[in-house]
């Protein structure tokens, strides 16, 4: 999953869509999401990071994780 090349982003979690003109905000974990995204990681290793850096449930995360991706491919920003 990789995010779309024209898509901005910053830490503070904000993230634009120039093609659409559609801005959203999302939480520290969610940017944590998107910026490992940008970097090309896999899932996998997304779910690694963000459970040990948040330590929080990896079966509860990993429903998110996909809940969320699916969320950022109905908005494009995920190819």
């Amino acid at each position: 999953m990789r995010v779309r090349k024209n898509i901005a982003s910053s830490e503070e979690g904000f993230v634009f869509n120039p093609t659409t003109g559609d801005s959203f905000s999302t939480n520290p974990i969610g940017s944590g999401i998107i910026a490992l995204l940008k970097k090309d990681v896999s899932l996998k290793d997304v779910a690694d990071e963000i459970c040990e850096k948040y330590d929080v449930d990896r079966i509860l995360f990993e429903r998110d994780l996909e809940d969320f991706t699916l969320q950022l491919k109905e908005f494009s920003i995920l190819e």
